[in-house]
């Protein structure tokens, strides 16, 4: 199969109604404030425990099509010894790889960052293919204040998540591109729309520089709201709204799938809004869902680390995995929360 054949079976097996993504990356730091908040230990073995729970939850493939898993979940095994990505494969769901190595600074541009990761990377490209991942993912943030992010902040995270796509392309493996506009702050909806605005014009600009194939790629956004610490939180119709609207203007049509974080949204909430935006009527991407804490939290504050819990925890992942695959059709109700 040639490189472009092979891109695009990959985007047709990740991108189905009522399908989204689970985002299982969390960096070694992220991981152990998760198992912090259930009194469990961060060990490799725990880790690979819970990961194990995750990726053998019977069904999940009905609602999940693909699994964003941390370099380390690579490389591990099931408890019966099954590579994890031979494991998501045979549940019908494709597995993926975090690429990018984090947020630093950026140089001479106070509370602004930017994403480290490029060197080397079409050579780990090589290793992760070989042990099984079809996609990767590429994160960069941006900070709001009224003055951030910075005109620089935005250009050069668009030029980094540009050339990991086209290198990712390359290699034949499908990039998901995620620029994060951070809910962090006091800042507006107007404000946050604003911002994503100019980041998404930016990224979009980058990725026809760099060649990059939009039909090949997927995009990981933000919603657009207002910040955590905005005297008056965004409603569900006024996020759907806001958010469909910066998309309709800055992300072409050729992008096939747009796969929403949750951003430190509640689990009912990121499924609600992801609904809500559903209901707008026809649009011109596949809008579906890429969450972690959002799916995560219910299983993992379930398990607590126990393995007499699993069977239950499984079971709390699995209902939020239907009640997003609904969203993602725009037939969820809140009163499906109860079942």
């Amino acid at each position: 199969m040639d490189t472009r054949s092979e891109l695009q079976a990959t985007v047709n097996a990740m991108v189905q109604p009522g399908k989204g993504l689970l985002a299982a990356d969390e960096s070694g730091p992220t991981i152990a404030k998760r198992f912090k908040t259930i009194g469990l230990e961060s060990t490799e073995e725990n880790r690979r425990a819970y990961r194990n729970l995750l990726l053998t939850t019977p069904g999940l493939g009905e609602f999940v099509s693909g699994v964003i898993l941390y370099e380390e979940t690579l490389g591990q095994k099931a408890d019966d010894g099954t590579p994890f990505p031979q494991v998501a494969a045979a549940n019908g769901i494709v597995p993926g790889i975090k690429v990018d190595l984090g947020k630093v600074p950026l140089a001479l541009a106070p509370g602004d960052e930017i994403t480290e990761g490029l060197d080397g990377l079409a050579k780990r490209f090589a290793d992760y293919k070989r042990q099984g991942a079809r996609f990767a993912k590429w994160r960069a943030v941006y900070n709001i204040t009224a003055s951030l992010p910075s005109r620089v902040a935005i250009e050069a995270n668009a030029d980094s998540l540009a050339r990991y796509a086209a290198i990712s392309q390359e290699a034949g493996i499908v990039p998901i591109v995620e620029p994060e506009v951070l809910m962090d702050g006091d800042h507006t909806i107007e404000r946050c729309a604003e911002v994503t605005e100019a980041v998404l014009h930016e990224v979009f600009d980058a990725l026809h520089r760099h060649r990059v194939v939009l039909e090949h790629i997927l995009l990981k956004p933000s919603m657009v709201l207002a910040g955590s610490e905005h005297r008056q939180p965004s409603s569900t119709a006024d996020i759907a709204a806001a958010t469909v609207r910066v998309l309709k203007r800055m992300v072409p049509s050729a992008v096939p799938g747009l796969v929403f974080l949750s951003g430190g949204q509640s689990p009912e909430e990121a499924t609600a809004n992801l609904d809500a935006m559903n209901r707008l009527g026809a649009l011109p991407w596949n809008l579906s869902f890429s969450y972690g804490r959002a799916l995560q939290e219910p299983p993992l504050q379930t398990w607590r680390g126990q393995p007499g819990n699993v069977k239950e925890a499984q079971q709390a992942l699995l209902k939020r995995a239907r009640l997003n695959g609904a969203a993602a059709l725009g037939k969820y109700d809140a009163a499906m929360e109860k079942d």
